[in-house]
């Protein structure tokens, strides 16, 4: 397993050679100029990854990780805690939203355990990482830990790294009940934004609720007092396990050369930590879609992304994550096999006459 400082020196910039050459390309193809609007500059972007002015998204998937969250004895969800192991189990035996959608996508995907309260049986499509049983209660003091935030980020480098043989293009997801409050508290110290613009209804939280779960937010960053220009210190202040080990998918596709696309305001608030442990890890990040989730524009201003769609989706689990991966495919796909006009025989309008 590489060491964090390892893949940090790792990520390179995007290679401006086969961005380029993908631009000229696009310029090529049998379409006018632009007209596939943000589908080309995603393209290109794929070939700053991939070091290719033609990339391939053939082989896709999804590493979705589980944790609990100690905050959840603040009463901060709707949902009890028993909730995270039972969607687990579910996403083993193929019967939530993520399977259906990665079903029809064509998508593989990776579960994690990375510390639920109540741990699954083995199973062979379980991979089982366990921090704890949960984070300690960031309302009552630090999530974790550096040690196991450390252990968390390289514990994601490593599924990334695995999963980068025979893997065009990655996705995250996730499941903790309980975790918007924790995604709101990394957000929160990593944007500079107050608690009450980070802080969203996460499970259906009543204006009332809402009002309790802010305070919480700012009571955990209050009390923990994270060094706001150090990733691994807000993860081990008010993190979570997930959040930890889904940031370092997030380096670990980066240092592979794998384009990563970011789900809902959890991965988002992931994505932020691997921004503050390597800058240069955001240009392999694409964001899938824009959440309901107060926070998850936040933190998508901060990362400097603009989603690919807004649904109002706010189930997280990966389910954003997939619906866009078709729209990356479609732009790699264009990029790659469509045409120029020398090859197809057709009069280019940019032409001399």
């Amino acid at each position: 397993m590489s060491t964090i400082e390892e893949v940090i020196q790792a990520i390179d910039p995007l290679d401006h050679a086969s961005m380029d050459a993908a631009a000229s390309r696009q310029q090529q193809l049998t379409k006018p100029p632009g007209s596939l609007g943000r589908l080309e500059a995603l393209s290109i972007q794929l070939a700053g990854i991939q070091r290719t002015a033609r990339p391939t998204t053939d082989r896709k998937r999804l590493i979705l990780a589980a944790a609990d969250h100690g905050v959840a004895a603040s009463g901060v969800s709707s949902y009890p805690q028993d909730v995270t192991a039972q969607m687990l189990r579910n996403f083993l035996t193929g019967g939530a939203a993520v399977n259906v959608l990665a079903r029809h996508a064509g998508v593989d995907l990776t579960i994690v355990d990375a510390g639920i309260a109540k741990p699954l049986d083995p199973s062979p499509q379980l991979n089982t990482l366990r921090f704890g049983p949960g984070t300690q209660n960031i309302a009552t003091g630090p999530a974790m830990s550096r040690e196991t935030a450390e252990a968390t980020v390289r514990a994601g480098i490593a599924l990334a790294q695995d999963a980068a043989a025979d893997t065009d293009l990655l996705a995250v997801g996730e499941m903790g009940i309980a975790n918007t409050t924790a995604a709101a508290a990394v957000v929160s110290c990593l944007s500079g934004r107050p608690p009450a613009e980070t802080t969203g209804r996460g499970a259906s939280r009543t204006d009332q609720q809402l009002s309790a779960k802010i305070a919480v937010v700012q009571q955990a960053i209050a009390l923990n007092n994270p060094d706001q220009s150090d990733g691994l210190d807000v993860l081990r202040c008010v993190g979570g396990f997930e959040i930890g080990v889904l940031a370092g998918v997030m380096l670990g596709a980066a240092a592979t050369r794998t384009p990563i696309i970011l789900d809902g305001a959890i991965t988002a608030a992931s994505a932020l930590i691997a921004q503050s442990i390597a800058p240069l890890s955001v240009d392999y990040m694409i964001a899938g879609h824009r959440s309901v989730e107060r926070g998850h524009a936040v933190a998508l201003r901060q990362l400097g992304l603009t989603p690919l769609l807004d649904l109002d989706l706010r189930l997280g689990e990966g389910s954003g994550a997939i619906l866009a991966l078709g729209l990356v495919d479609a732009a790699a796909a264009c990029l790659s096999e469509m045409a120029t006009f020398s090859e197809a025989g057709v009069a280019d309008q940019t032409a001399t006459p």
